[in-house]
């Protein structure tokens, strides 16, 4: 598959496909004219990149876990799950700290408003 046709059937733009062979997420092979060319597999490999980057995932944490997606491709080895959950607490604890700045300026702002009256 050409790198034309991955896009267009993952609905990922060229340039993004190749940051995610940049990044080793992605691989492709160059045909002797310097093209590159994807395995019958690559869109479901779109697929899990896109999904785990939805879920806040970097790129480094991305390239450690995709070796391991069951064959079934939606679910993962025991042996990266718990790499999994510490990314899934520091989420949590960014989320606690950016309730307590939404509620800091929240009190901010009905004081501002309260004196403005």
């Amino acid at each position: 598959m050409k790198i034309g046709d991955l896009a267009r059937v993952t609905g990922v733009n060229v340039r993004l496909l190749r940051y995610y062979e940049d990044q080793g997420l992605l691989e492709s092979v160059r045909t002797s004219g310097g093209h590159r060319t994807y395995a019958p597999d690559a869109p479901a490999r779109v697929g899990q990149i896109r999904a785990l980057l939805g879920a806040g995932l970097p790129t480094k944490v991305i390239r450690e876990v995709m070796p391991c997606f069951l064959d079934d491709g939606v679910g993962l080895q025991a042996c990266v799950l718990d790499h999994v959950r510490s990314h899934l607490t520091d989420l949590d604890q960014r989320i606690d700290e950016l309730q307590e700045a939404r509620g800091a300026l929240s009190e901010l702002l009905d004081r501002s408003l309260a004196a403005a009256h």
